[in-house]
């Protein structure tokens, strides 16, 4: 039994790191989201490629934050 709870706290961990990794890239690119904004002569495709693996992240984060969320049920 207590190998099952070591797994499952080293999943949880792993996830849980990773959401971390994902929102500090999300939080990045949107300050450099921002700062591009603020230039005229801003590269529109290169904006939104930036905005397109935003809400890649952000989509992302919403999984895993799902995944770590326990089962009612169980």
């Amino acid at each position: 039994m207590s190998e099952a709870t070591d797994n499952v706290d080293t999943e949880t961990f792993k996830h849980l790191e990773r959401l971390r990794q994902l929102r500090i890239e999300h939080r990045d690119l949107d300050d450099v989201i921002h700062r591009l904004q603020l230039d005229l002569y801003v590269d529109q495709v290169q904006m939104r490629r930036l905005k397109k693996r935003k809400l890649l992240l952000k989509d992302q984060i919403a999984r895993l934050e799902s995944q770590l969320i326990p089962d009612l049920n169980a």
